[in-house]
C-alpha cells in the first residue's frame, strides 16, 4: 500500500546536491535522505539551476569545481534570479579554496567544507543551516 502525503503536515526540508562526481553526490544525498531530508541531485551547475527551479530546495550542497558552471557561479546566478534567490548553500571543495566574505555573501554560501569530509558532519551542518535560515524549522522562543 502506498503512503499518502498529508498536505496539512509540513514536509521535511529539500536538499539539492550538486556535484560532478557521482559517488560523492550519491553519498551526500543518501546521508541527507537517511537523516530525513528530501533530496534531489544534479551533476553540474547548469543542471543545478534547472533542478533548483523544479525541486524548490531549502538548501543546496554544491561542489566548487565543476565543468561548465562552477558551484560559486551557479550560486551567484541563482541569487540574481528572483525565483531562486535566497536559497542558502554549503560549498564543498577538493582543495583548500578560500572564498572571501564578499564572494560568500553575494552567492549566499553560508559554509565552506573541505573534502574529504564526514557525511555525518555534513548532515549536522545542514541541519544547523536549515534551522537558522528556514522560518518553519525555527524553534518557538
Amino acid at each position: 500500500m502506498a503512503t499518502r502525503i498529508d498536505p496539512t503536515q509540513p514536509q521535511p526540508p529539500r536538499v539539492l546536491v550538486v556535484d560532478d562526481e557521482p559517488h560523492i553526490a550519491h553519498v551526500i544525498a543518501l546521508s541527507m535522505s537517511r537523516a530525513g531530508y528530501r533530496t534531489a541531485m544534479a551533476n553540474d551547475g547548469n543542471a543545478g539551476i534547472q533542478m533548483a527551479r523544479a525541486a524548490r530546495p531549502d538548501l543546496i550542497i554544491t561542489d566548487h569545481q565543476m565543468p561548465y558552471v562552477t558551484g560559486l557561479d551557479m550560486c551567484r546566478q541563482m541569487m540574481r534570479d528572483p525565483e531562486l534567490a535566497g536559497i542558502p548553500a554549503i560549498m564543498v571543495t577538493a582543495r583548500g579554496y578560500a572564498l572571501s566574505p564578499l564572494e560568500m555573501d553575494e552567492a549566499l554560501i553560508v559554509e565552506l567544507v573541505t573534502k574529504p569530509f564526514s557525511p555525518r558532519m555534513l548532515v549536522k551542518l545542514a541541519g544547523e543551516v536549515l534551522e537558522a535560515t528556514t522560518p518553519r524549522l525555527r524553534k518557538a522562543s
